[in-house]
């Protein structure tokens, strides 16, 4: 089937009202959740919980060259946020 391009079209958009529009768009975000409600289930931690059956999996990584630990907060932090070294005490500029 060939189109002809020349012709003028009909305007299928222009037919429906802005009001219907808007009530399609209300409705289909309405009609379908995005997440599933199993996993959203699953993903949420009650207080009190008991979770002792639970593995806890992170991936620790040891501060780099450029990084310290605050003495005090005991976040790590990169040098430029280093104020001042007592001794063995690294503070940050938060703690000074």
């Amino acid at each position: 089937m060939s189109n002809q391009y020349d012709e003028t079209r009909a305007d299928e958009l222009g037919d429906e009202s802005l009001e219907e529009i808007k009530a399609a768009q209300r409705g289909r975000a309405a009609g379908a959740p995005d997440v599933d409600e199993e996993e959203l289930a699953e993903s949420v931690e009650l207080p009190g919980a008991d979770l002792s059956d639970e593995e806890l999996r992170v991936r620790v990584v040891p501060p780099s060259g450029d990084e310290f630990v605050c003495s005090r907060c005991f976040l790590v932090h990169h040098r430029t946020n280093l104020a001042r070294a007592e001794g063995d005490e690294l503070i940050c500029r938060e703690c000074a």
